[in-house]
């Protein structure tokens, strides 16, 4: 899980790199096609059949995946790296209430304090004077910025990757039962392939050289990350596996001001406090655990 949060902290920097002028659905079908051909690669060399047993659950978790891509991508492309970040990781979140949901995992009060704190997080981030009225005016006080408020449509879309990250992240931890991870990765980048293909014929777009070399390092680096994320989440309980991930979060805030000067003002630095607070919460296990 900490292997995949560097990686895709770095995945989100090629995405930040073309964003401007390459489509998103481009990005996603250049990552796609890098991720297939590693795939294929890697499942010759274990001698597996790729097609796996329960290929219905495999293709849906691959149209959730590439939902999640969309989303996830074009936020990156409207908001600071640091606050998408940020943002994007309401997955634990998501992920612990649909774990509990629908895999009967147990979901301890740490977990839901994390969560909340995983929410003031966002409202912080959004800075919407909407969302801010709803914690009630001491709250709403104590939360006051005059920073300016984040894009609605990025701060939206964030969520949304967020939330189709979760589904995606507890159909591995069901298929984990009958399926090698590598199968599970290789139906990802296949089905994101076949879904791509069609939006990016209809508006394609010419990458330059280093575009082109960016949109390798997206499907690189999400290889990467989608081997460290799956591997870990087959190998714990998926609210405290996806809460790992939280380290991509200040490097996020590194990566946005060393390679596209993005400051870190006082809104996100306590938005990220509150996330590794969470992360803390999340992780600490109880003696009844041990």
């Amino acid at each position: 899980m900490l292997s995949s949060a560097i990686s895709f902290s770095l995945m989100g920097v090629c995405v930040k790199a073309v964003g401007g002028r390459i489509p998103v659905a481009e990005v996603v079908l250049a990552r796609s096609a890098v991720s297939l051909l590693l795939s294929i690669a890697m499942l010759k060399q274990a001698g597996l059949n790729p097609w796996g047993q329960r290929r219905g659950l495999l293709v849906l978790r691959g149209v959730i995946g590439t939902g999640a891509l969309l989303c996830v991508f074009a936020a990156l492309a409207q908001l600071p790296l640091a606050p998408a970040t940020v943002l994007q990781y309401l997955q634990p979140t998501f992920t612990a209430l649909l774990a509990w949901l629908l895999l009967r995992e147990r979901v301890g009060p740490r977990v839901l304090l994390a969560a909340l704190l995983g929410w003031l997080a966002v409202v912080l981030l959004s800075n919407q004077n909407d969302l801010m009225g709803l914690l009630g005016p001491i709250t709403s006080r104590w939360l006051e910025s005059t920073a300016t408020p984040l894009p609605l449509t990025g701060v939206l879309l964030a969520i949304a990757g967020a939330l189709l990250s979760a589904c995606a992240y507890v159909s591995v931890r069901a298929l984990g039962r009958t399926e090698h991870p590598l199968v599970i990765v290789f139906y990802f980048p296949l089905v994101g392939l076949v879904l791509t293909t069609p939006l990016v014929l209809l508006q394609p777009v010419w990458p330059t050289a280093w575009e082109a070399l960016a949109l390798v390092g997206v499907g690189l680096f999400t290889q990467l990350g989608q081997l460290g994320v799956t591997n870990g989440l087959l190998g714990m309980p998926a609210a405290r596996a996806t809460a790992l991930s939280y380290g991509q979060v200040p490097l996020a805030a590194l990566w946005g001001w060393w390679f596209f000067g993005e400051s870190l003002d006082p809104d996100t630095a306590l938005a990220m406090a509150l996330v590794l607070a969470a992360t803390l919460l999340s992780l600490r296990r109880s003696a009844k655990d041990r």
